[in-house]
């Protein structure tokens, strides 16, 4: 979660749609990314006879984009660079409204049921509960993150290496189909406990923007925080007085993946091992992608690999996951769901947790075969510059739950935690447009109804 307040908001001004775009301030420009600029198309989808092979396919070349602007177009670019002190302050300042109006607006719908300006009773220690708590950056992560240096069979440590062996797998076989980004890797440790690996690929061939992100902490946290994390927050805090700060060890690996095609779906997961020292303990996770545009045979194949998965472990798992994360994912401002699903689980601790280590163990090493094959199918993909805008306003849709809503970025941000991580899930460009309908009939009035109606995919 790496775009944090180091944001650049553009505004777009003139006779285009009125546009926001979300930019890391680290981002290359596309004129200074002229490999990137071409004239015309060549369209190699790849063949229907190898759509889910999971090696990487050939033969794509840097300069592949439509007639017109750069097939990695990045949304039309309208208002002027500006480098100036004031800008940096502006872009800065805008990054911390950002942030803070999620955050607020949140814990009001979650409170109070209420939008509306005026005093609430949780408002007041909505900012206090974002101190940011040190964390500095190292050369290499110790061997061991978590408290337990002697104690190798603790689940903490277990989960913990669990975590480090599949960051490595998911990152090589990203790469390797990618062709030519590559991860970039910050060690970080943290002054009230833990630390973490951060790995993002900006500027890849396929993905313009992906990560990867270790995290591992412990420490103290308001009750107001344990409530953000776990919806059962409130039996875990039940015997605190009022004002107690909870003991707790939280182990974490997260991921989201933003392609440049509109016809490859974005892809997130965070599987996460929570304990608090009063004894209670859990484990949550999932993968949900987010397409632009409706491929049934690919939902078909994400859904069917994770159904595979939770059948190997309880034949109860995929039904029931699959429906929590329908219920999980919804933009309640939009009504509609960030984007077609997956499974989501939380506070799951009704067995033994050998057990369900292992069905974390069975759902991590199922993303690469859920998801790669379907990015090895449609990334040689012809697109068009509306394609590509529309692209860029789901996208917004996906800021716009990730701030308000997502379970994560409000835990990190309650509990101090290190911003470029937290907010890596955001997207390098998105878009809003005033207003905007689908038109009838559109392959983007299609998924639409997809997003305002949940299906059954296998």
């Amino acid at each position: 979660m790496a775009v944090g307040i180091g944001m650049l908001l553009t505004v777009g001004t003139g006779a285009a749609p009125t546009q926001l775009q979300v930019v890391n301030a680290r981002a290359t420009s596309v004129a200074a990314r002229p490999q990137y600029m071409a004239a015309t198309t060549t369209g190699r989808a790849a063949a229907s006879a190898t759509r889910y092979s999971t090696a990487p396919s050939q033969g794509h070349a840097a300069g592949d984009a439509f007639t017109g602007p750069s097939s990695f177009y990045e949304g039309p670019t309208t208002a002027p660079a500006t480098n100036t002190p004031w800008a940096a302050a502006t872009a800065f300042l805008a990054g911390c409204a950002i942030s803070a109006f999620g955050l607020v607006a949140q814990r009001k719908l979650q409170k109070t049921g209420s939008w509306t300006p005026g005093p609430h009773a949780t408002e007041q220690s909505d900012f206090a509960m974002c101190a940011i708590a040190a964390h500095q950056n190292v050369d290499k992560a110790p061997d061991v993150l978590s408290r337990d240096k002697e104690d190798s069979t603790s689940m903490r440590r277990q989960f913990e290496e669990l975590c480090r062996k599949m960051q490595g797998e998911i990152c090589a076989a990203v790469e390797e189909c990618d062709g030519e980004g590559k991860f970039r890797e910050d060690a970080w440790i943290r002054e009230d406990g833990g630390g973490g690996i951060s790995r993002v690929m900006s500027g890849g061939k396929v993905w313009e923007k992906a990560g990867v992100n270790l995290s591992v902490v412990y420490g103290t946290m308001p009750q107001e925080a344990l409530a953000a994390a776990t919806a059962r927050g409130a039996e875990y805090t039940k015997d605190l007085k009022p004002g107690d700060r909870v003991p707790f060890f939280a182990c974490g690996l997260s991921c989201v993946m933003h392609p440049r095609n509109p016809h490859c779906p974005t892809m997130h997961f965070n599987y996460r091992y929570f304990e608090t020292d009063g004894g209670a303990w859990w484990f949550g996770g999932g993968t949900d992608i987010t397409p632009a545009y409706l491929d049934e045979e690919d939902m078909k194949h994400f859904h069917g690999t994770y159904k595979a998965a939770c059948d190997k472990h309880d034949p109860e798992f995929y039904a029931k996951y699959k429906k929590w994360a329908d219920e999980y994912f919804v933009i309640q401002h939009r009504k509609e769901t960030r984007g077609l699903g997956g499974i989501f689980f939380d506070d799951l601790n009704d067995r033994d947790p050998e057990t369900i280590i292992k069905f974390s163990e069975e759902c991590l090493k199922s993303v690469v075969p859920a998801y790669i094959p379907i990015i090895n199918k449609n990334k040689e993909k012809e697109f068009s510059q509306k394609e590509k805008e529309w692209q860029l306003m789901r996208r917004g849709r996906y800021v716009e739950f990730n701030l308000v809503y997502d379970r994560g970025t409000i835990f990190g941000l309650k509990t101090g935690g290190r911003i470029e991580s937290i907010l890596m899930s955001l997207p390098e460009t998105a878009r809003w447009e005033y207003d905007h309908h689908p038109e009838p009939g559109s392959p983007e009035a299609k998924i639409m109804e997809c997003f305002q109606n949940s299906r059954e995919w296998v």
